[in-house]
């Protein structure tokens, strides 16, 4: 793989080539002289990617919606203030009481098992979140990968697209002067003239690809002329490790989807466990206290009285309540968490199997695209030494412009496609790691050492 070059020229381009690098010199796209590297950037995007912040931002309120379910165990006060004024009319008199008054209550359960599936429910949904966070962690993960390691495909597909149509133009001119004085016909000038033209818009396309790869990544990363550092020269890509596909899978039962998926199950036993609670006992310890002032004037059997004092009063109370008959309320709802809880748990049974469906795919698709890229390492080298045979041959005038022509093409097609190819091994390595559930930060470290220094 040769180095990429950034670069570009604007005395050599067309028109709207030119436009396009004034475009990205508006949208500040033209990289600084600093490049970044994979880990730099996943870190920024950590701070700024508002999928990942608002992923986040549910975990963090997971805990609190738990804290609130265990007040459920927590005693419960109140103060109720109150001012009054009672009238009483009867046959032997009447009387008038008025004054404030001040209780302080309290109330704390003792035995509920409800309240108890409730609060597990609770904390298991922090687990979920838990879970959902390390999902978007991962798929951030991969994201700035991706929109990095397209960049440098981006920069590596304008390099040999630069180097296609310099080599076409040479051929051309070798054209034109052989035609000039007569040792070839028209036909070696115009196919050269027509590769040409291709190769030129070829070049405008890459340009079109290459600023919009980058705006892509820098949006990702809340900057603007990101640079990433590319590959370092000789590329060497590392193995696969484990080597053993089902080693692998093996490592599905701690992803983060099936922890999801049997958090959701046991959720759901602990809901046909509140459902069965219906039928049990609860027991809730009750106390008051109470101050007040009271004035009372009035007859009673036609003997007049006034009163003005305190009062005060206290009161604990152990309440049993015991349902006894809810209409069949109780064994239907037991019935329907009995059939919610077994879709679960198929629920958890098929994101065992599409993880580790996921995980073999995509191993065998990085195993595949390693001898991918060792079949077209090899192809450069023959396309590299086809290519000199044929000019040879040229100059000897044994091959025609065409074969030149035709042997540059396939050498920079298998340059373009070899550089591809290395980044999607590393892409879906990361891949593979992610449909395991074995995707860290710390995996960036690996990929960091292939870059450039």
């Amino acid at each position: 793989m040769f180095a990429v070059s950034t670069a570009v020229s604007r005395l050599r381009l067309p028109a709207l080539s030119r436009l396009a690098v004034a475009a990205a010199l508006a949208l500040g796209a033209v990289p600084f002289a600093q490049a970044q590297s994979l880990q730099e950037l996943y870190d920024t995007a950590r701070g700024y990617d508002a999928t990942y912040l608002a992923a986040r931002a549910v975990a963090e309120s997971a805990q609190y919606k738990a804290d609130q379910v265990h007040a459920l165990r927590r005693p419960r006060v109140g103060v109720e203030v109150s001012a009054s004024r009672n009238s009483n009319e009867t046959p032997t008199g009447e009387s008038t009481a008025t004054g404030p008054s001040a209780s302080l209550r309290g109330s704390q359960t003792l035995f509920n098992r409800a309240n108890d599936a409730s609060i597990s429910q609770a904390d298991l949904g922090v687990e979920a979140a838990k879970a959902d966070l390390e999902l978007a962690e991962q798929e951030l993960i991969v994201r700035v990968a991706q929109f990095y390691f397209d960049v440098l495909a981006a920069q590596d597909a304008l390099t040999t697209a630069q180097a296609n149509k310099k080599a076409i133009s040479e051929q051309l001119a070798s054209a034109k002067r052989n035609f000039e004085v007569g040792t070839t016909t028209i036909t070696d000038t115009r196919e050269a003239q027509a590769r040409f033209d291709l190769a030129t818009a070829q070049e405008i396309a890459a340009e079109n690809d290459l600023l919009t790869k980058r705006i892509a990544l820098d949006q990702l990363v809340g900057r603007t002329g990101v640079q990433p550092k590319p590959l370092a020269v000789p590329v060497a890509l590392p193995p696969v490790v484990p080597s053993d596909v089902n080693a692998w899978v093996d490592q599905t039962e701690s992803s983060p989807n099936v922890r999801k998926a049997r958090i959701g199950y046991d959720v759901a036993q602990l809901e046909t466990s509140k459902a069965r609670a219906g039928h049990l006992p609860t027991v809730d310890l009750t106390g008051s206290l109470s101050r007040g002032r009271t004035s009372a004037d009035g007859v009673q059997s036609r003997v007049p009285f006034d009163y003005s004092g305190s009062t005060s009063g206290s009161s604990v109370a152990v309440t049993l309540n015991l349902p006894l008959f809810a209409g069949f309320s109780v064994q239907n709802r037991v019935k329907e968490t009995l059939s919610l809880e077994e879709q679960s748990r198929n629920t958890l049974e098929a994101a065992r199997r599409s993880v580790a469906q996921a995980t073999r795919q995509t191993y065998f698709s990085v195993q595949s695209q390693q001898a991918r890229v060792k079949a077209l390492e090899a192809a450069e080298s023959s396309n590299q030494l086809a290519l000199e045979a044929t000019q040879l041959g040229y100059k000897v005038g044994v091959r025609v412009n065409l074969d030149v022509l035709n042997a540059q093409t396939q050498l920079f097609n298998a340059r373009s496609e070899l550089a591809k190819a290395r980044y999607d091994v590393l892409i879906n390595s990361l891949r593979l790691r992610q449909a395991s559930g074995q995707l860290r930060p710390e995996d960036l470290a690996a990929l960091n050492a292939l870059l450039a220094r």
